[in-house]
């Protein structure tokens, strides 16, 4: 299929909107029979479970074209699995994964001509969601639901690529104990907007989070799960909380580091006193892959980063070269790592 005319290598990550999006209704205490869409609105009652109680989750994966000219996904098992916890917790009803990939493929076969060429830095963003629409006024889950997902042509998440970025110690906290912060529901991202654009006015890209309950501990940031590269360069270091997302790039970043890599790693609590101590600093997610980090704003001062603001450490490098060539077929993957779509 011919491509769309978009000049590919100046996308940012913003909403493009495409031809065709997969819709699906839950009701009557089961799901309908789903299909492709055009059109890109919805229509809910003003007393949709969504807009009263925020009753929603959603998802983010990312769709690319491999060297070889195929089209495929990364992990999106993962998404379906960790899409279905997030309906658990939010008393939705959940898509199976099976469901899950089927709408994934018909989705993206309808919408080919805006899978960005191989080589191009850009990829075809993938959103999931599941959302009540039917009404309801009482504190109970709505009693109908719509599960939605449409993609989008994007580039880098951060402005510049993958260049450091700076980044604050929030006075906020993200998640609370035994709260929501393990699942990726939209309010817990709608909690995050405030300290987000506190940080933004006053120049930095986003929050360093530690846990609410001591406030010793690093967490996440908005959007993204944190690593840490030892000053020997040999250990990966990443945050263990039950209030953290279980990022499927981290996820993923540990197998390549001790697998590709040969570097010892360490899933563990991080408490922010040791951050001084680390080389390198990163942000991973599927939006970003991974960003680094040069610089962390605390009212006690500036931390810098041993790598510096000038460009990614050599250990991120090697990371994100790995999991982006396993991504788009220059590197072999690790078996069930890539759902070929087309």
């Amino acid at each position: 299929m011919e491509k769309k005319n978009i000049d590919w290598s100046s996308l940012g990550f913003s909403y493009m909107k495409t031809d065709w999006r997969y819709s699906r209704i839950w009701e009557d205490g089961q799901w309908k029979e789903g299909g492709l869409t055009d059109k890109a609105e919805v229509t809910i009652s003003e007393c949709a479970g969504v807009l009263q109680y925020a009753q929603t989750g959603f998802e983010g994966l990312k769709v690319y074209e491999t060297v070889k000219g195929e089209v495929v996904a990364f992990r999106p098992d993962l998404n379906a699995e960790r899409l279905q916890g997030t309906c658990d917790r939010l008393i939705m009803p959940k898509i199976s994964t099976e469901d899950f990939l089927a709408a994934l493929d018909e989705l993206v076969k309808a919408n080919l001509a805006y899978v960005p060429p191989y080589g191009s830095g850009a990829s075809l963003y993938i959103r999931p969601f599941i959302y009540g629409c039917g009404p309801v006024i009482g504190v109970a889950p709505a009693p109908s639901y719509e599960f939605r997902m449409f993609c989008t042509p994007v580039g880098a998440y951060f402005k510049g690529g993958v260049k450091p970025i700076r980044i604050m110690l929030s006075d906020f906290d993200r998640a609370a104990p035994h709260g929501t912060g393990h699942i990726k529901a939209g309010l817990n991202y709608a909690m995050s907007l405030y300290a987000g654009e506190m940080a933004h006015k006053l120049g930095y890209n986003e929050n360093m989070y530690l846990d609410a309950a001591t406030r010793t501990y690093v967490e996440e940031t908005g959007g993204a799960n944190f690593i840490f590269i030892t000053k020997d360069g040999k250990k990966l270091v990443t945050p263990k909380s039950d209030s953290i997302l279980p990022s499927i790039t981290r996820r993923s970043l540990t197998v390549v580091a001790k697998d590709y890599l040969g570097l010892e790693v360490e899933e563990r609590p991080v408490a922010f006193s040791e951050v001084p101590s680390f080389a390198e600093v990163g942000l991973c997610g599927t939006a970003a892959v991974i960003s680094p980090v040069g610089e962390i704003h605390t009212k006690d001062g500036d931390i810098k980063v041993p790598s510096g603001m000038a460009e990614m450490g050599p250990v991120l490098t090697k990371l994100r070269e790995t999991i982006t060539g396993i991504q788009m077929g220059t590197v072999e993957a690790p078996e069930g790592w890539i759902h070929r779509i087309c």
